[in-house]
């Protein structure tokens, strides 16, 4: 305990009358941190101990608005894994993100009536131009950081999904989509590895994002998550060289449009049972023996299921343990919500920059929290997936003694 006030009555010492509860508070928070890192790490500062489980790595500025004043923390870092104290409000980032859209907008003249009403609101009557420049600056670099990092090691699933926003070009308002990219790595943990933003989904659009994705280091795919959005499954089979596996809840929605609403609790069910056997054989066979019995009555439901049955039944050559998070892109709902409820509050982007600045610093801070959580998926499984017992055709027997 002595050890502990001590610093913090020397700081007192040397503080002036006008700083004391400002350096009172820098210095309490940062005990706070201290003793945080101490519990995460299992050991103290320069201590030895066997039960030690990480590191520290060093420190990263972050300044925290009070009533006090700006106060200047060190928050630790760590090898392995991050470190976010809880008193600091983890979406603040995001939220002047959105901030400097909303200004960006409004300066320009393109903003709707919605986001004059915002400004308002936030006070921002008479923002300058300069003083929007500088903090979409600050969001732009740190964005930019995150979406342009290398990756390393092998990620074998990759999940990618398109949300579409609504951007001002030219005097217009076009359509344009938002693909966001998530991998899971061979340890099991899962990150967001890519924002691209289109006017359309050609195959070129996607073969050029999943180019950027691989030229950052992403390898080891072996099988990638989405819509069947057009041109993304020969993107996928020319760029990664990877099994491409069809969402199963948006073909569940298009394969029940063709049976009536009447019906589509007994064709569901009935659907499902491919969906519940033990291997990819097996779940083949039954696909195929209840497309029979739906075919008469539902023509064209027979021959969606005849044309999609390996897109769709693709996650079954997978280790079991890893098929509910691989047959669809459920996995990134929550953060799909988060990007549009975002999105909602301005609208109208004025460019594409400004959707790279607030859904890139939304899929930032989403980055963060996973990293603090286990891990995604089970390592032992990933192991024998990546790396498979020989068989006896590959085992080479020494030969019979004569």
């Amino acid at each position: 305990m002595t050890d502990d006030r001590l610093p913090l009555a020397e700081l007192l010492a040397k503080a002036g009358d006008g700083d004391f509860l400002r350096s009172v508070a820098e210095a309490v928070l940062q005990m706070l941190m201290e003793a945080d890192v101490e519990g995460l790490i299992g050991a103290g500062r320069h201590e030895r101990t066997g039960e030690r489980l990480n590191y520290r790595n060093g420190f990263r500025d972050r300044t925290l608005d009070t009533r006090l004043g700006a106060l200047q923390l060190r928050i630790p870092k760590l090898r392995q894994g991050s470190y976010f104290p809880p008193f600091l409000e983890p979406r603040k980032t995001s939220e002047k993100a959105l901030v400097a859209v909303i200004q960006e907008a409004w300066i320009g003249g393109v903003s709707t009536r919605r986001v004059d009403d915002l400004v308002q609101a936030m006070g921002l009557t008479g923002i300058s131009k300069s003083t929007v420049s500088k903090l979409c600056k600050d969001i732009d670099e740190r964005v930019s950081a995150f979406l342009d990092r290398p990756l390393s090691g092998e990620w074998p699933y990759l999940w990618l999904d398109a949300t579409y926003l609504r951007q001002r070009e030219g005097g217009r308002i076009v359509s344009v989509a938002a693909i966001i990219a998530v991998a899971c790595d061979a340890e099991g943990r899962r990150e967001i590895v890519g924002l691209h933003i289109g006017p359309s989904e050609a195959e070129t659009f996607w073969a050029a994002f999943l180019k950027s994705l691989v030229k950052r280091g992403l390898k080891g795919v072996k099988l990638v998550v989405s819509d069947a959005h057009e041109g993304l499954k020969a993107a996928i089979a020319r760029v990664l060289g990877a099994t491409w596996q069809r969402c199963r809840v948006h073909w569940m929605r298009n394969a029940l449009a063709h049976v009536g609403k009447a019906q589509q609790s007994m064709a569901s069910a009935a659907l499902r049972q491919a969906f519940l056997q033990p291997d990819q054989e097996s779940a083949r066979q039954t696909w195929r023996h209840v497309a029979d019995q739906l075919r008469p009555r539902w023509p064209k439901l027979g021959k969606l299921m005849d044309d999609s049955e390996d897109d769709v039944l693709a996650y079954m050559a997978f280790p079991a343990q890893h098929r509910t998070k691989l047959h669809s892109v459920n996995t990134l709902e929550r953060l799909n919500k988060e990007v549009k409820r975002r999105a909602d509050v301005v609208g109208i982007f004025p460019s594409e920059g400004s959707i790279i600045r607030l859904i890139g610093a939304v899929l930032l801070e989403a980055n963060d929290e996973w990293q603090m959580q286990h891990r995604y998926m089970g390592v032992e499984a990933m192991g024998e997936m990546l790396n498979p017992p020989p068989t006896n055709e590959t085992l080479q027997l020494p030969p019979k003694a004569a």
